[in-house]
């Protein structure tokens, strides 16, 4: 694999030499835009701490709104972070970007808008309604390119919880086509139990389905990137709020990843 040198230096160790260096760039690089992705989405008031009540009825000291990046240069970024993901996780072997209303809708134009900037591909978008259109040349349950049989799709949400709104568009998705689903990708793993109790929502999801789930980040990585850490000249996770996530994920941490 790799060749012997000339001047009797071992090119095997030359060679992983070299390839060392690169998986530390490639790691440094990934590392960086992970940190910049959590410091965006505090600075962007995406992700908040305090006191919320979850849909489930957990009480959890922090929460994500996907729905508060509202500006061009926000939603631009976030396009970017979602490329960048995806091309890490899934490669760019796809053809069509698809968003579960209402917050997937804007998640799958940004990005694919930032896979042609950032790569040069060029991938379709398609979102469902929540409200079937009965009338006009685009009436139906979708919104967006019109999927074929064999189309290659990645999925973009902004987090999974649950795993509800996957159960209602997946059918969608399948009804409308024999489209291959490649792969789910989402802004932050919560890593709590999902309905099973034990996995994680993304692990579930990953399992009844078959294809592959990931995520930007976790919130094992937020809280290690934020505890004591100043974004816009304030500490983000201190002492106190630490010891409540921590007693969060006592209660609903999932036990399997």
């Amino acid at each position: 694999m790799f060749a012997c040198q000339q001047d009797g230096t071992s090119g095997i160790m030359f060679g992983i030499e070299n390839m060392r260096e690169l998986l530390t760039d490639e790691r440094a690089a990934m590392e960086a835009y992970k940190r910049e992705f959590i410091e965006f989405m505090v600075e962007s008031d995406v992700l908040k701490f305090g006191d919320f009540t979850l849909k489930s009825g957990r009480k959890s000291p922090f929460f994500m709104n996907a729905g508060a990046y509202v500006t061009g240069e926000q939603l631009h970024r976030l396009g970017l972070y979602y490329a960048q993901a995806i091309n890490d996780n899934f490669g760019l072997d796809f053809d069509v970007v698809f968003g579960p209303a209402y917050k997937g809708i804007p998640l799958a134009v940004v990005t694919a808008i930032a896979l042609q900037e950032l790569y040069g591909k060029e991938v379709k978008y398609c979102c469902n309604r929540k409200e079937v259109k009965d009338h006009g040349a685009d009436a139906g349950d979708l919104l967006g390119a019109e999927l074929h049989d064999g189309d290659r799709v990645v999925m973009v949400e902004d987090v999974t919880t649950s795993g509800k709104s996957i159960d209602e568009t997946y059918p969608i998705l399948k009804g409308a086509a024999d489209v291959e689903v490649k792969g789910l990708i989402v802004s932050l793993n919560r890593m709590e139990v999902g309905k099973g109790g034990v996995k994680t929502a993304q692990k579930e999801v990953q399992e009844k389905y078959g294809f592959p789930v990931a995520s930007i980040v976790s919130m094992a990585e937020v809280t290690e990137l934020l505890y004591n850490h100043e974004v816009q000249g304030e500490v983000v996770i201190d002492d106190t709020l630490k010891a409540a996530l921590d007693a969060y994920y006592e209660q609903y941490g999932a036990k399997e990843a």
